[in-house]
């Protein structure tokens, strides 16, 4: 039986009060805050009041010009974000329903399952609910977590690292992500016998920012191998610029080799024949555990993995997520 004794029920919890907890974290400023919410500062003030005083506890440290947030607020501010957003997406799929369509979803993906796992996805979803709204994005796992916290995405393709919060989230590993060099198509030493990595480092080289993960990989694989760190090289993580200053010099980038393939069968890139002894961290789909998917994106979420067993042979639980 539902139990309707909750909390936030008893304590009439009002939606202005979330709204109000989420401009604050952003404005820093109650002043600011009320602007944004067009009340009145003094009626601002009664709602954050009314709020503490209902949870017992401090939310914000009231500082000299602005605002911070206590533990609790930080807390409150989280599960916050968490309840519009649930709102927003209620409004949307009622929207959906009420134009004819089905829902939309909001997919975020790193890079190289971006290229070989996302389009035969969508292209199956399309096929069979063709008023599905989907949108992708591409981003770091990082950006891409960040937002799957606030919200505005359902459904992550990425990485987990040691900071993320993983008893919040759900996590499905789908696989590993080899690496390779690439050059241009001609490059000497596509025709060399057996290049090292000692020759590929007689060549420039186009390499990812400091502090990706894509460049930790490379400088601990250099650092275990005993050479030295590239002098002569450039940052950058702007594939189209990295195809295109490949076609114009020798330089020679890293990178995942299903993006390597991808650029490769369209004859902008060649990978070399060099042993890269440099693997990322495994990839999988990541969801919240405390927001159950809308139909839509049980939808998407088991084309995913169906489109993962024919990509990289990996089989999954196709049972809707639920929140815990």
């Amino acid at each position: 039986m539902t139990n309707y004794t909750h909390w936030f029920l008893r304590a009439r919890l009002k939606t202005r009060q979330l709204l109000l907890l989420v401009a604050l974290a952003e404005e820093g400023n109650i002043h600011r805050a009320a602007q944004v919410l067009n009340m009145t500062q003094p009626a601002a003030s009664k709602l954050l009041k009314d709020l503490e005083d209902v949870l017992g506890v401090s939310l914000f440290e009231r500082l000299p010009r602005g605002m911070r947030p206590t533990w609790y607020g930080d807390t409150m501010i989280r599960h916050a974000r968490a309840a519009l957003a649930s709102l927003n997406q209620a409004h949307e799929e009622l929207q959906a329903a009420k134009n004819g369509q089905f829902g939309q979803v909001n997919i975020g993906s790193i890079t190289a399952p971006g290229l070989a796992l996302l389009p035969p996805t969508v292209a199956a979803v399309k096929q069979a609910h063709p008023n599905l709204q989907i949108t992708i994005q591409i981003e770091p796992s990082n950006v891409l977590i960040e937002k799957l916290n606030r919200g505005t995405l359902d459904i992550v393709v990425g990485r987990l690292s040691p900071e993320h919060d993983k008893a919040a989230l759900r996590y499905e590993m789908v696989a590993e992500e080899p690496i390779c060099a690439v050059a241009r198509p001609g490059h000497p030493l596509l025709t060399a016998i057996k290049p090292s990595l000692d020759d590929v480092f007689k060549f420039g080289w186009i390499l990812p920012p400091a502090g990706s993960m894509l460049r930790h990989r490379f400088d601990l694989m250099i650092q275990e191998l005993g050479l030295e760190q590239p002098s002569n090289s450039v940052e950058t993580s702007a594939l189209l610029f990295i195809s295109k200053m490949m076609q114009q010099s020798d330089m020679v980038s890293v990178m995942a080799v299903d993006v390597a393939r991808y650029y490769a069968n369209h004859g902008l890139m060649s990978i070399l024949p060099v042993a890269m002894p440099c693997e990322m961290e495994p990839f999988g789909f990541i969801t919240r555990r405390d927001r159950l998917l809308s139909p839509a994106g049980e939808v998407v979420l088991r084309a995913l993995k169906a489109s993962a067993m024919t990509v990289y042979g990996k089989a999954f639980s196709v049972e809707p997520s639920a929140a815990v």
